[in-house]
């Protein structure tokens, strides 16, 4: 009782003495937190009036509002540029650096309005409206940052797309006053319209040190591959008319020829064209009595009658675009857009975004020398080739040429694989719509190339009586870890196969499957028998490559599934003093074919090589009794674009046993029929689908001075 009368005698006269004490205290706090919570309040929903000089709205950049900077004469201008440079020479891919999300950072300046000592403009146009929009795409996109230090890539706001409206030593300076200029390294200038009069340079007269050209009009002289972009010249018509897809099928016209400007002597030949095949061929050009400006601009005429620009393209299968003074043309996105097949006549042309896009899927590139035979040449082509490729021109004009910001972006993702290759688009991803409508069975190729769901290959083995060598083959096969069966096609239809008690003991199933005509194409027989999606074919002779060879084989293929993966390597030359191909197997450092004696494969080849292989070529293999693997390298290059892939440094097979009556490539002959094969395909194919390459894939460390039982792959042959 007495504790608590105390505590209750104290306690009223304490607290009022604490909230004295402290009252101005908590009153002063409360009132910083309040005015801190309406400050806060008000910043974040009261609009803005201060905007960062790195803000690239649209109603930010003009160009009465940009600041004013003057160029003296004396200002400093950089080199014409460097024609070596390459993205490992004149490129800092340091300054990128590793991101998750594997993206370059694109940085735009802020604009500025340049003028000379005495206040005259570097540009009589300004800022397009063209580069407008592709500077909005730019900030609008994942590439772009405002914080010049995180910056990968520079664009300077100075607009040079076209050539025609610029001061040219002007502009240099006023490039080499930016800030982060620095030689131009790491930047990116856009233009469409290069050169001009009287000899019209291919690329941009403005000299500019190490900067990448993003460029309209680039010929082999002065595009500096892996380095520029060879853009598309956009088409104002783009924007302003309206054209819907059309089905691809055949149209009122087979060839048209739109174009105002060529020169007189193409025109000459175009109009021979035209009398010699009449209404096939429609020859149009400008119309003489319409007023200039831009209603005539969208106007043709053809002897007083007027059709309507580019409407007048999808009446036409192809649509001639020939060069004009520049080697760039709009009318080659006119064309594309309306669905017609360009037949493109410009010779040593880099073609827009060549570096990504097959172009033979949705062009035809003719000499300017053959022009006379266009007409012959193009009623070459297969009426169903000719609705792909009319699909396959729409689908580019809208994936990669319909707006600035396709342009734009398109070329900042090419130099985005090239500073992140690993985790670059892929051929299918640049070149195939996104819903791609197979007419015949679906190919597993275009699908992400990942390892295959039926683990190990099916090693299968045509043989016809060599039954010693083919036990030593199974026997050695046998050892790959990773073989799952092993087929055996007995091509002998006079003898049978051995006993099964004859036959090597193996780990896994052995399969004989008699052929009831003996015939090399037997051996890409798509047989029931096989289950994996790897298949090893291989001859009966093959005994000298080893089981570490054979599984280094089957690795690389499974990285890559749609190739022809092999060991000795071929090439095909072009003789110019008979005017055809050949067939070389000599010390080259360069391969374009992989012989099938011993290669790795998708099964899906051996049901196109049965049954979808381009005319009788087939038939023609089976008669000969050669050329089989050549055939199929034809069909795998031609089907993905791609090349082999050679694997370890075998250069021939060699067989000691084996005598020139056994082997059919011992033969005296064989190597002329082989070119007569390659001759033959490129015929029947309309095009020469090889590619060549100059590489091939050896294990890691396997030359290395590292002890062998620590390499994966220590037994890998000789040459």
């Amino acid at each position: 009782m007495y504790a608590s009368g105390k505590y209750s005698s104290r306690g009223p006269a304490l607290i009022p003495r604490m909230k004295t004490k402290h009252r101005i205290y908590y009153i002063t706090l409360f009132s910083v937190v309040l005015l801190g919570l309406i400050a806060t309040g008000m910043f974040q929903f009261w609009p803005h009036s201060i905007e960062s000089a790195a803000d690239w709205t649209l109603d930010k950049r003009s160009v009465h509002d940009a600041p004013l900077v003057r160029l003296p004469v004396s200002s400093p201008i950089p080199e014409r540029g460097d024609l070596s440079c390459r993205m490992h020479t004149c490129f800092d891919v340091y300054r990128c650096g590793y991101n998750p999300k594997n993206r370059i950072k694109v940085y735009i300046y802020p604009l500025q309005k340049f003028v000379d000592e005495l206040g005259v403009p570097i540009s009589s146009t300004g800022l397009s409206r063209e580069y407008n929009d592709l500077l909005s795409a730019i900030s609008d996109s994942d590439f772009y940052t405002d914080d010049v230090t995180r910056a990968c890539l520079f664009v300077p706001s100075t607009d040079v797309l076209n050539q025609n409206s610029l001061r040219i030593r002007e502009t240099a300076q006023a490039l080499a006053m930016l800030p982060r200029w620095d030689k131009g390294m790491n930047h990116l200038l856009f233009n469409m319209l290069p050169g001009g009069p009287p000899d019209y340079n291919t690329a941009l007269d403005v000299p500019r040190d190490r900067a990448l050209l993003a460029g309209g009009g680039f010929s082999t002289w002065t595009y500096r591959q892996g380095y520029d972009v060879s853009i598309p010249v956009y088409s104002p018509l783009s924007a302003d008319v309206e054209l819907p897809e059309r089905q691809p099928g055949p149209r009122r016209y087979f060839i048209l020829s739109s174009q105002t400007a060529i020169h007189r002597e193409y025109r000459a030949e175009v109009e021979r064209l035209k009398e010699e095949n009449g209404e096939a061929l429609l020859l149009l050009d400008k119309c003489s009595n319409l007023s200039q400006g831009a209603a005539s601009a969208r106007k043709r005429c053809c002897k007083g009658q007027v059709y309507d620009y580019p409407q007048i393209l999808q009446e036409s299968s192809f649509c001639v675009v020939l060069r004009g003074a520049r080697l760039g043309q709009a009318a080659l996105s006119d064309v594309l857009q309306a669905g017609c097949v360009p037949v493109i006549l410009a010779d040593s042309y880099i073609l827009p975004f060549s570096e990504v896009l097959d172009w033979k899927r949705a062009s035809v590139v003719i000499p300017e020398e053959k022009l006379s035979e266009m007409y012959t040449i193009l009623k070459s082509i297969p009426h169903r080739q000719v609705e792909e490729m009319q699909r396959q021109a729409r689908w580019f004009w809208e994936a990669y040429f319909s707006s600035m910001k396709a342009i734009g972006l398109t070329t900042l993702q090419i130099i985005n694989d090239r500073i992140y290759p690993y985790a670059a688009r892929t051929y299918e991803q640049w070149n195939n719509p996104p819903v791609v409508k197979w007419s015949s069975v679906n190919s597993p190729l275009f699908l992400p190339l990942i390892p295959p769901r039926a683990p190990g290959f099916t090693a299968v083995v045509l043989t016809y009586d060599r039954v010693e060598s083919l036990f030593r083959v199974i026997t050695e096969i046998s050892k790959v870890p990773s073989l799952a069966k092993l087929l055996v096609v007995w091509n002998n239809q006079n003898k049978s196969p051995p006993e099964e008690s004859l036959w090597p003991k193996i780990g896994v199933p052995l399969k004989v499957v008699r052929t009831k005509e003996n015939k090399l194409s037997n051996r890409f027989f798509p047989y029931d028998e096989i289950e994996t999606e790897a298949v090893l074919a291989i001859d009966d002779d093959i005994i000298m490559l080893t089981s570490d060879e054979l599984q280094f084989g089957y690795e690389v293929w499974r990285e890559f599934p749609d190739r022809l993966v092999g060991y000795p390597g071929r090439l095909h030359l072009w003789d110019h003093e008979m005017g055809k191909w050949k067939y070389e197997s000599e010390w080259t450092n360069e391969v374009s074919m992989v012989l099938t004696g011993a290669a790795f494969y998708h099964k899906y080849f051996n049901y196109l090589y049965t049954y979808k292989m381009p005319g009788d070529i087939k038939n023609w293999v089976d008669a000969h009794m050669n050329c089989e693997d050549i055939a199929m390298n034809f069909l795998v290059a031609n089907i993905t674009g791609k090349a082999p892939i050679k694997v370890t440094p075998r250069k021939k097979f060699k067989c000691p046993e084996c005598t020139a009556i056994d082997g059919l490539s011992l033969d005296q002959t064989h190597m002329v029929e082989r070119s007569e094969c390659i001759n033959k395909f490129a015929s029947v194919f309309g095009t020469m689908p090889l590619k060549v390459v100059e590489h091939r894939a050896d294990p890691v460390l396997y030359k290395d001075d590292f002890p062998e039982k620590l390499k994966s792959f220590p037994n890998i042959g000789s040459l």
